[in-house]
């Protein structure tokens, strides 16, 4: 029982510490190593996508514009969200 007490607590301090210690990303400004590296679920396809999305159309508006991005879904942008910058 103590184990499993143990392994939840674990898990819970690692999926906090991801999101307190996460850099912020300029998605306006942000090569695709910095993209895949810093934010959570975007690997490199998606962080040329990202790329490819505001050279196409300029720069993202507002953070939540990311959802615009083909492979970035709502769940992606969430996780997300506190990390990003637009400035």
């Amino acid at each position: 029982m103590m184990k499993i007490i143990q392994s939840v607590l674990l898990s819970l301090l690692l999926s906090i510490s991801v999101s307190v210690f996460a850099a912020q990303v300029n998605i306006n400004k942000a090569d695709a190593a910095t993209l895949s590296a810093e934010l959570v679920g975007v690997g490199e396809k998606k962080a040329v996508a990202i790329i490819a999305y505001r050279e196409a159309n300029g720069p993202f508006k507002k953070a939540a514009d990311l959802i615009n991005v083909k492979g970035i879904g709502e769940s992606t942008y969430m996780k997300n969200a506190d990390n990003i910058v637009i400035k």
